[in-house]
């Protein structure tokens, strides 16, 4: 689920927590066009459903928007290099 959830995190564009409490590894096929409905046109009637809604139908997975703890880096100080 580690994999996964990086790469919902590169195509969401926001850190994915995993609260499924699963452990291993899965081989799955995940049919999508596009990751929200927003990006599609108006008048889009292709059938692929978008990411949000493959995970949820083809996995039975739920990506959910919320608020969670994630890791961050802070640097609060920096110098130059000193000359050698």
């Amino acid at each position: 689920m580690d994999s996964l959830t990086e790469t919902l995190a590169g195509q969401f564009g926001r850190p994915v927590l995993d609260k499924t409490g699963l452990t291993g590894k899965y081989d799955f096929k995940l049919s999508y066009l596009d990751r929200w409905p927003r990006d599609r046109a108006d008048d889009d009637t292709n059938p692929v459903p978008t990411l949000d809604v493959a995970i949820q139908d083809q996995l039975g997975l739920k990506v959910e928007s919320g608020k969670g703890p994630i890791r961050v880096l802070v640097v609060d100080h920096i110098e130059a290099p000193s000359a050698n």
